[in-house]
């Protein structure tokens, strides 16, 4: 079959327009703006001793221009004030000798009142989801929720940014009432901290975008070469270095893994890394490795009809790795990032690779193949060599949709977080909290270890029976053997990088989970 062209998705979508305006919706001329379609005030719920919901910051102005009383109205509605609520008022236009006695008949017709919890980023991140999916289709939204500091300023904008992503077609677009507002205007501040905040939310947002809209392809779109040439373009558009090996050049520099793992589809394997190096290369190397299975069936040991629906998704973490080095070009952190993308499609056919196999892998370690469905690990484990051999990196990151036992543990919203240096566990640990996407410490087990044994190679790559469970611990006792000694992470994201349904600032499909949270953690390194 012949694949669908490339030019159907956009890849590297700009986020919707968001920016910040001084003064209040008392005095703000903004309102009265022909093209301004809504405003969202926020409420919080009733305090300990009382039981009326809590107006927030602008509610009350926004009450006084309306002439109406909306936290009696929010109440009517049966709101809590609970982060993540929104319900629009939408007021009837005025006419004849009615229109010049209301106050409003000059404001925008509709009014959001969005519920802010307790006003924790969390909270704010929920309240600004709840915001875009209240305010799609419209034009200009003017808006006080989450302006009180530059934290809440970023979580908002993020929950905003997040929650306005629709996953892209290929046909007939998506009609207007879908798409996000054209502008979200934050009411109430300019200053440069707080426009700082703003460009760290919109910075994080479109990184998440770009990993959504790559993981969203369809693999009849998305196979390696495709994803490589995604890669090249966007490193180029933004000045960075991009190396691609094919076929050839993996062969005869001995990735065994990769091109094991490949050899049964039609789609021949890459290799692909982006380079960033700041002006000033005087901060530390750090090199972020993404497994980037184009899609998986599970080779010979082939995956049942329902478990392949996703598996477009299965190079959620090269997506996210090259995401992540062209943010931080993007903010010029003052760390060199490399990504490293190990692309291949996990197909059958005459030339599979089979169980029982034993592959030599990137710089002549032997693994003996124990189920060719445990593809991750093997890909990885050539780009993990690579970079320790290659690109002598300080600290080194792999993110992938590695097990399902890391689902099963953690259900879907951590993130499996294991590491070698636990400065690094905790730092990344750290920027998990500050981007709201959740990772969680897992052990590297010492007495597991003999899982990856196997009597005629140097290891096994999927222990030989259920002696010791702990599929996601295994799996990164396996990484590790090929990692060098090096400060070192791998972060197992089989559970938070899909999600079955729109839920605050996640949206069906890919999440993007991630970008983020390594985002975060090279902003704060030192």
């Amino acid at each position: 079959m012949a694949r669908t062209t490339a030019h159907q998705v956009r890849i590297g979508r700009p986020v919707p327009a968001i920016s910040l305006a001084p003064g209040s919706l008392a005095s703000s001329a903004l309102l009265d703006a022909q093209d301004v379609d809504a405003v969202a005030v926020p409420v919080a719920p009733a305090a300990p001793d009382d039981t009326d919901l809590q107006p927030r910051q602008g509610t009350a102005e926004a009450a006084a221009r309306y002439g109406i009383d909306l936290a009696e109205l929010a109440e009517r509605a049966g709101l809590t004030g609970a982060a993540g609520e929104a319900w629009t008022l939408l007021l009837p236009r005025p006419v004849g000798s009615a229109a010049a006695a209301l106050p409003w008949q000059s404001l925008p017709r509709r009014v959001v009142l969005v519920g802010v919890g307790n006003g924790s980023p969390l909270a704010l991140r929920r309240a600004g989801a709840a915001l875009a999916r209240a305010t799609r289709g419209l034009r200009r939204v003017l808006t006080t929720v989450g302006i009180e500091s530059p934290e809440t300023v970023r979580a908002t904008a993020e929950g905003y940014l997040l929650a306005a992503y629709r996953v892209q077609r290929i046909g007939a677009p998506a009609p207007e009432s879908e798409q996000p507002a054209a502008e979200l205007v934050l009411v109430g501040r300019d200053d440069a901290v707080a426009t700082d905040a703003l460009a760290t939310a919109v910075r994080g947002a479109t990184a998440t975008w770009l990993v959504r809209d790559l993981t969203n392809t369809p693999s009849n779109v998305k196979d390696p070469a495709w994803m490589a040439d995604r890669a090249t373009e966007l490193a180029q558009a933004a000045g960075l270095t991009a190396t691609v090996l094919g076929p050839k050049e993996l062969t005869a520099q001995g990735f065994g893994g990769i091109l094991a793992v490949g050899a049964g589809s039609a789609s021949t394997p890459r290799l692909v890394t982006v380079e960033y190096r700041p002006s000033a290369d005087t901060g530390r190397h750090v090199v972020l490795v993404g497994k980037g299975i184009t899609y998986d069936t599970g080779g010979i040991s082939i995956k049942p009809r329902e478990s392949m629906v996703t598996m477009k998704t299965d190079m959620a973490g090269a997506a996210v790795a090259l995401a992540t080095v062209l943010a931080a070009a993007d903010a010029q952190l003052p760390h060199r990032v490399t990504a490293v993308l190990p692309l291949a499609e996990n197909h059958f056919g005459a030339a599979s690779y089979r169980p029982a196999d034993v592959l030599r892998m990137y710089g002549g370690r032997t693994v003996e193949v124990a189920n060719t469905d445990a593809e991750g690990r093997l890909v990885l484990g050539d780009a993990l060599a690579f970079a320790d051999a290659t690109l002598d990196p300080d600290v080194l990151i792999d993110v992938a949709t590695l097990t399902g036992a890391a689902s099963l543990g953690l259900g879907k919203q951590h993130a499996a977080l294991y590491g070698t240096d636990p400065a690094l566990v905790d730092a990344l640990r750290a920027a998990a909290d500050v981007s709201g996407e959740s990772a969680w410490p897992m052990p590297l087990v010492p007495d597991y270890l003999d899982a990856t044994h196997s009597d005629v190679a140097d290891l096994r790559h999927v222990a030989q029976d259920l002696k010791y469970g702990a599929g996601s611990i295994t799996a990164a006792l396996f990484l590790r053997e090929f990692t060098g000694g090096r400060a070192w992470a791998h972060l197992d994201i089989a559970g938070p990088a899909r999600s079955t349904a729109d839920k605050h600032e996640l949206t069906e499909g890919a999440t993007g989970y991630g970008a983020r949270l390594l985002l975060s953690y090279l902003s704060a390194l030192v």
